[in-house]
């Protein structure tokens, strides 16, 4: 089970999501090519994404590995952004979810896409 942050740990005023407890619960943290963090990767990521976008209010949960992609939750809108880390600030988001389910979908089609590549590449 991936170790995720507890109610101390995570900023004011911010709950995760039931949908997404549900998948770690699941155990569905490997959709490759994304992987949901936990642990140190996590505390890493968001001292990071702090650092480098200090004006963004960012929450991350999952990595693209094939890329410096970051689905993370925006604390300022309320949705789901894909900040490519390491861009110049104001360049960093690629796109948005209204909801984690929305990113979810697209997570999943990446994980068909992902492997079909593969496959071909064999």
């Amino acid at each position: 089970m991936v170790s995720l942050w507890d109610t101390v740990e995570l900023p004011e005023g911010f709950t995760y999501p039931p949908q997404f407890l549900r998948v770690v619960e699941l155990g569905l943290i490997d959709l490759e090519p994304w992987w949901i963090f936990g642990g140190e990767q996590l505390r890493g990521r968001m001292d990071g994404l702090r650092e480098r976008y200090p004006k963004r209010k960012l929450v991350p949960f999952a990595r693209r590995e094939d890329n410096d992609d970051v689905a993370c939750w925006d604390l300022e809108h309320g949705d789901v952004v894909i900040i490519h880390d390491f861009a110049s600030a104001g360049w960093e988001q690629s796109r948005r979810f209204a909801h984690f389910n929305d990113w979810l979908r697209r997570a999943v089609e990446d994980l068909i896409e992902f492997g079909d590549m593969e496959e071909r590449v064999q």
